[in-house]
């Protein structure tokens, strides 16, 4: 009786010893996407930091020349028609980029969303074993 006890004591050490291990590699995995989502996150936030940067610096390049065409205006030929050009020029390459980063901004993936569809699914792996 002695021989029994001390297998079923070793079968119960092996099976927590089963579960610990996989609890470890259920945190390892979640861990890696938390950390995959942080850094796509990070990614995401830096180029929009980027095209919001570009967006200023057109816009601002735009206001100083549509600042000079207007001075210019009242000049002689043709050098009206180079700042209008210029100033159109910058003036909707400076809306595009900001276009581009509204749009960036408002379809921004939920952050986590792996990580929280993966807790989600043991969730309910763990609630059909029960």
């Amino acid at each position: 009786m002695p021989e029994n006890a001390h297998i079923a004591s070793r079968g119960l050490f092996e099976s927590l010893g089963g579960l610990a291990s996989t609890v470890v590699a259920i945190v390892h995995t979640r861990l890696e996407l938390l950390s995959t989502d942080l850094e796509a996150d990070q990614q995401h936030i830096l180029s929009l930091l980027v095209l919001a940067l570009g967006a200023l610096f057109l816009l601002g390049v735009g206001v100083v020349l549509a600042s000079i065409l207007l001075v210019v205006a009242f000049w002689d030929s043709h050098r009206l028609l180079v700042l209008a050009s210029l100033c159109g020029f910058f003036l909707l390459a400076g809306l595009g980029t900001a276009a581009v980063a509204l749009h960036k901004a408002r379809n921004k993936p939920r952050p986590f969303a792996a990580s929280l569809s993966e807790l989600y699914k043991d969730r309910q792996q763990l609630i059909t074993r029960s």
